[in-house]
């Protein structure tokens, strides 16, 4: 799950500005690396770094990034390590042309690609599919970009949400399942495109909407312009980013994420009622959910969990000891309000379990008599190979212990999940429209294509 933003805005040669402060309010997507590519006057150059967006970036070097045209990316890694040689946006020069790109998803036939461009003597710079995708356009280039791309997405199989930029074009793509998220607004004199219309919020920008699965919209001089992929399949979209990669105040296709979560909240009381005198949330995606579980039990919600505020997401941190370390510093208890209190602990998902471990812990410690955990969705039982960092079951506490099990490792007196059927109520639909493979198997993209 990787952030990325893209700038339009003709005459303006500050688009970098642009694309750093949509890439700031995208952090929570990913936190390992950032990077800018501007183009000024037909040439194109990058910038990135291992860090922050704030850390990457300072006056100095966005003063130097000249351009009307930017795109941007924040990088978690789900496919190739976590170095600097990973970074993107991935900057392709090849015959007739070069092009940047950055890629938000996963392929699950990369490997396979990659062999076959390298039979071809193709060299890589990185490990990543995402240059795998990058290649390809380069190699099916045959002056037209739109034919090029569109050559391309015929052979990936996978989810990606890409935005590229050419020596006189701006370019969104989605995957023809939706699979991961991308949106358009409109600037004074240009266009933004990013991953959540929080970005564009950020910008100033008016949202327009959703790019389409199997979208392709190439903004140049003349305009902007949608080429719609002829292969028709069902839409995909995550249900991963509703319960949690989104920020709240995003709209991903047409749907709210604060409400969808507040609405997951209310029906998991409906499901999972507990006796308590208080309700909390793991903040700040469990937050929404804890609300609407307050409101629909009528036990009273408070605070009871602070967080640090400069502490990244510990779900996407790279390893295991980097991701408890981040729990302690990320959360603390607000003793005031659990000690000597029946607690309902509301977060958006147990994913390993280490976390709501550790919290259940400081919870005790800071005097709740009970600790009543419910979680706003189903256990995550399977792996998810379109671009979420779980990348086998024995890291999945739900896919390999029963209920009860969880239960005590976790230390809660009670445990509830919200189940499927509750969770897609939350965002009105009856199961048509998501990808659900994490909560149940169902793959919308067979996996047999990986080789």
């Amino acid at each position: 799950m990787c952030g990325i933003v893209g700038i339009y805005d003709k005459g303006n040669i500050n688009a970098a500005n642009g694309a750093y402060y949509g890439l700031v309010a995208l952090q929570h997507r990913g936190q390992e690396s950032a990077g800018i590519a501007i183009n000024n006057d037909g040439i194109i150059t990058c910038y990135k770094d291992m860090g922050y967006v704030n850390e990457v970036f300072d006056d100095k070097i966005l003063s130097l990034l000249k351009g009307d045209m930017a795109i941007g990316h924040v990088r978690y890694s789900t496919s190739g390590a976590s170095f600097a040689a990973n970074a993107q946006p991935i900057l392709i020069k090849f015959k007739n042309g070069n092009l940047a790109m950055a890629h938000n998803g996963n392929l699950v036939n990369a490997e396979a690609l990659r062999e076959q461009l390298e039979d071809q003597g193709m060299i890589f710079s990185t490990t990543t599919d995402s240059e795998v995708i990058a290649a390809l356009i380069a190699r099916n280039y045959k002056g037209d970009i739109v034919n090029a791309i569109q050559d391309t997405m015929d052979m990936v199989k996978g989810s990606y949400a890409l935005v590229i930029m050419t020596v006189d074009k701006l370019i969104a793509v989605r995957d023809g399942y939706g699979l991961r998220p991308l949106v358009i607004g409109k600037l004074d004199d240009g266009y933004a495109l990013a991953s959540e219309s929080c970005a564009l919020d950020t910008l100033g920008a008016e949202f327009m909407r959703d790019v389409k699965p199997g979208e392709i919209i190439v903004i140049d001089k003349d305009g902007m312009k949608s080429i719609q992929s002829s292969i028709t399949i069902p839409k995909k979209g995550c249900l991963f980013e509703y319960i949690y990669f989104a920020r709240p105040d995003s709209i991903i296709d047409g749907i709210s994420m604060y409400k969808a979560r507040e609405n997951a909240g209310k029906i998991l009381a409906s499901e999972q009622p507990a006796i308590a005198d208080t309700v909390i949330s793991v903040p700040d995606s469990g937050t929404p959910a804890a609300i609407g579980y307050a409101n629909q039990s009528g036990i009273p919600y408070s605070v009871g969990l602070i967080k640090n505020r400069y502490v990244g997401r510990t779900f996407i941190q790279p390893t295991q000891s980097m991701r408890e370390l981040g729990v302690k510093l990320k959360l603390n208890p607000l003793k005031g309000n659990i000690k000597g209190k029946r607690v309902v602990m509301v977060d958006d998902s147990i994913v390993r379990g280490t976390t709501s471990r550790k919290i259940v812990k400081a919870l005790r410690d800071a005097g709740a008599t009970e600790v009543h955990v419910r979680v706003a969705s189903p256990p995550v039982i399977h792996s998810c190979h379109y671009g979420i960092d779980t990348p086998t079951t024995e890291e999945l506490v739900g896919a390999i212990n029963p209920l009860e099990k969880i239960r005590k490792y976790i230390g809660a007196d009670s445990l509830g999940y919200l189940s499927l059927k509750g969770l897609l109520a939350s965002v009105d639909s009856d199961g048509e429209g998501y990808c659900t493979a994490c909560l149940n198997g169902e793959y919308p993209i067979p996996l047999d294509c990986r080789r």
